[in-house]
């Protein structure tokens, strides 16, 4: 067990070393930030001046040495823009995408394990049919557009809940669903495929011709078997769907870090931008060690995998 876990840190740590050279790569081809913080009428005194306060005269190892030296301690400088403390502003905006992330995790959970377990149980039924439009509308409709359609129709036409901002518990509701759309039709299709392979198994037969009630196999025999597959699936979600609100908070002005990447992307602030995306790729690859860790010690083969 501790080989696995050993192999598994390393693979962790390569993978974040990897995604910080590429961001730090990626950030600088992106635009020179020092064009949006000097006007048409700063001098070249000015300019060298910026240059050197953001580092930028030194070569690139050397910048992403530093880039890295700091980044160890979670400190990514200031913001370009409103010169704030990037790792404070981004602390600041966590909890707004956590809940966000949260909610869309439990609407997926509630939504697509029932579906799932129902569409597989009630095969070819309108039940299973209904499964199948949720899984391929979740997994074909893109999230910007089903965001747009959402706030239309409930918070512009209807006026049952906001159209953006983050208030009342209502405001979670639209966000929550566009975000967590995607994972729910994923979640609903491994739930069935599993649940069908279980109930077409030997043991669910024999349980069958020794009189068992139905309620009893599925919610017990079979679907004890056929959860660790979504379970594993479920673990590594949470992460994406932290990770991947940048959509649904842009769409619905949700105050979070998603939408803070964007308006820095779009203000080429490059000392945000590292920051945001280095706390993103903590966050997934923890999730990720995490659940990896745990799956080793729910099924033992993992850890000769």
């Amino acid at each position: 067990m501790q080989k696995f876990i050993a192999r598994r840190m390393v693979v962790t740590v390569f993978t974040i070393l990897l995604v910080s050279l590429i961001v730090f790569v990626m950030v600088r081809v992106s635009g020179d930030p020092r064009t949006l913080l000097l006007d048409d009428y700063a001098s070249i005194e000015d300019y060298d001046e910026l240059t050197a306060n953001l580092g930028l005269d030194k070569p690139l190892f050397t910048q992403y040495a530093i880039f890295l030296r700091h980044a160890l301690v979670l400190d990514f400088g200031d913001s370009v823009v409103d010169e704030q403390p990037v790792t404070a502003t981004i602390l600041q905006r966590l909890p707004a995408t956590l809940q966000l992330g949260l909610a869309a995790f439990i609407f997926s959970l509630v939504i697509g394990i029932p579906l799932g377990i129902l569409s597989s149980v009630k095969r070819d039924s309108v039940w299973d049919h209904v499964g199948k439009v949720v899984a391929l509308l979740g997994q074909s409709l893109p999230p910007f557009w089903l965001g747009i359609m959402l706030m239309f129709f409930f918070a512009v036409t209807l006026d049952w809940v906001p159209p953006s901002g983050r208030f009342e518990w209502n405001s979670f509701i639209l966000p929550a669903i566009t975000l967590g759309w995607f994972t729910t039709a994923a979640n609903m299709r491994l739930v069935r495929s599993s649940m069908l392979t279980a109930l077409d198994s030997e043991y669910i037969k024999l349980a069958r011709a020794k009189g068992v009630s139905e309620s009893v196999i599925v919610w017990k025999h079979a679907l004890k078997n056929a959860i660790i597959p979504p379970l594993t699936f479920m673990g590594v979600t949470l992460g994406t769907l932290v990770t991947g609100s940048i959509v649904a908070e842009a769409v619905f002005a949700w105050p979070g870090i998603g939408l803070l990447a964007f308006d820095a992307l779009r203000q080429s602030d490059y000392a945000m931008l590292q920051g945001i995306i280095i706390f993103f790729t903590l966050m997934y690859v923890g999730t990720s060690l995490a659940v990896d860790i745990l799956y080793a010690y729910l099924d033992p083969r993992i850890r000769f995998a």
